[in-house]
């Protein structure tokens, strides 16, 4: 590999890699919600960075409006089963809006965390009971009983194994693969009948591919459309990685403790919720949902 070869594939790292970025990265000292204008400011500056730039559909989005202006188009990445799953991780709310969660979290911190979306059902007294201590702490807070969270199974065409971040879904032979995200938005009960967050994040390999194994399978007709990578670094830039997402509408519930046994230790080192990108609503970075 000559030296240009060498700085392509660190930029091609550089900006993929923050898409699952630890919170400490995104340190804001303060929990309070910053104002209407300040996210307005930072959707115009995404509208403004990436007018006439050539980006193609941007993430997330609204999976309940079907419209979309963005003209550039890929093809669909095959279905998760004929891939190789790179990574998991979730984010404090879901990214995506529509289905069973509409209710707004509100504008958030700024930097991702504490906006996004909630399951906006009811549940039961016992199910949001408060635990004794959040789950899966990070320096902008941890999990509590009633959060909604939306995680991410991220595939790829490359022959890799599961790691860490996004970076996992890339390797030395082949830095420009097809990535899916299958997704299901999960609400956290204190309910020990619930969900276990261990089994629904499970992965072996069958017929020689990484699989996660247990992806429910339940909730919905999954939405598919053509999209981005994601995360709050991208509020004000266009992200270049090209996505094929699979969102599924309705919401399932698993057990918080479960969530926080697997803080403690997996194969992606994941121990915290992820910031959220604002939702993309500007019809030329949205792809017409088919």
């Amino acid at each position: 590999m000559n030296i240009s070869q060498k700085v392509l594939v660190i930029s091609a790292m550089a900006t993929i890699i923050p898409l699952s970025i630890s919170a400490k990265e995104h340190s804001h000292s303060s929990h309070s919600a910053v104002t209407d204008a300040i996210i307005i400011e930072q959707k115009s500056a995404l509208a403004k960075n990436t007018k006439n730039m050539g980006f193609g559909p941007q993430s997330p989005r609204d999976i309940d409006i079907k419209t979309g202006k963005n003209a550039r188009v890929f093809n669909a990445a095959p279905a998760y089963t004929k891939m190789n799953l790179c990574n998991i991780h979730f984010h404090k709310n879901a990214e995506h809006k529509g289905g069973e969660f509409t209710l707004n979290a509100g504008n958030g911190d700024g930097h991702g965390f504490e906006s996004g979306f909630k399951y906006s059902g009811k549940l039961t007294h016992a199910e949001s009971t408060p635990i004794a201590n959040e789950e899966c702490p990070s320096k902008h807070g941890g999990l509590s009983a009633g959060d909604t969270i939306e995680v991410h199974y991220v595939y790829s065409t490359a022959k890799i194994k599961p790691g860490p971040t996004l970076g996992s879904c890339l390797s030395k032979a082949i830095n420009n693969p097809q990535l899916r995200v299958e997704t299901q938005v999960y609400v956290l009960v204190n309910d020990t009948n619930a969900l276990d967050f261990n089994t629904l994040t499970k992965h072996s390999v069958k017929n020689t591919l990484h699989q996660a194994t247990n992806i429910p399978n339940n909730t919905g007709i999954p939405i598919e459309y053509d999209g981005s990578t994601t995360g709050p670094g991208y509020n004000e830039k266009g992200s270049p990685f090209q996505v094929t997402w699979s969102v599924r509408p309705k919401v399932a519930k698993v057990n918080i403790a479960t969530v926080g046994e697997w803080c403690k230790g997996n194969t992606f080192n994941e121990d915290h919720a992820h910031g959220v990108r604002n939702l993309v609503t500007n019809p030329d970075l949205l792809s017409t949902i088919h």
